[in-house]
């Protein structure tokens, strides 16, 4: 039953949709229609992902208050209340990424699984208005074939990919306090293990999967990167209202 609801809700129309961009790509290029794929799922995603950014970037400029509160003595009700307050005032939810990462999740593993379990473009996984593609070229650009595992320079490329997506990420503010809190050590190893430990394992899985996966993991990272920049720049909606 699961695995009939989720072949029909995510598998198969992500399955047809690249079977669809395949037939009318020149040439039949599988590199592009995974990169036009991925990007037609990130646009969709990006009202949810935008939100969640600015989410944690407005989090990250609340950290000062959020730690004045916590040092001021008072009960965990009063703390609670405050906390609280404060979220509301400034329109902030500590929770808003949650959607997102409930929403991708399942669409992410969904395009895995149409790369790794090898692609069946036969009528009986395409819905009957879409085509079977009469060509699919495993050579993206005539260069590199995407079918293969171990493309050093796709793994190359996910992994710094990777570093740059962790680099462009809103970053906490430095706060001057005697000796860092447990919370606050924490949070910058994990900083610092998403910026360059996170990347090295990401190219290795990438190295160690088709082509085709890598491809799908580069093309989501650049647009990623594109839009935390794009965040970054906009003061607007990453400030915190006075």
């Amino acid at each position: 039953m699961i695995g009939q609801i989720w072949d029909a809700a995510l598998y198969k129309p992500l399955l047809n949709i690249l079977a669809f961009f395949v037939s009318v790509i020149p040439g039949g290029d599988l590199g592009i229609a995974i990169i036009i794929l991925t990007i037609l799922v990130k646009t969709a995603l990006f009202p949810l992902s935008q939100k969640s950014i600015e989410g944690q970037a407005k989090m990250n400029l609340l950290n000062p208050e959020l730690s004045k509160i916590k040092k001021s003595g008072a009960s965990k009700e009063e703390q609670a209340r405050l906390t609280f307050e404060l979220y509301k005032k400034h329109k902030t939810n500590p929770f808003s990424g949650c959607l997102l990462v409930l929403i991708q999740f399942p669409i992410i593993i969904a395009l895995y699984y149409v790369f790794y379990n090898g692609l069946s473009f036969d009528a009986g996984n395409l819905y009957s208005f879409i085509k079977v593609p009469s060509q699919i070229n495993m050579n993206f650009l005539g260069i590199l074939d995407i079918a293969k595992n171990h493309i050093w320079i796709l793994a190359i490329l996910a992994g710094v990919s990777q570093f740059f997506q962790a680099y462009f990420m809103p970053k906490p503010p430095k706060v001057e306090t005697k000796e860092g809190s447990f919370q606050e050590s924490f949070a910058k190893s994990m900083n610092m293990q998403m910026k360059y430990v996170f990347p090295f394992i990401v190219a290795f899985i990438a190295y160690s999967l088709s082509g085709a996966v890598a491809l799908y993991w580069i093309t989501s990272n650049m647009f990623a990167i594109g839009q935390q920049i794009y965040v970054n720049k906009n003061k607007k909606l990453i400030s915190v209202q006075q």
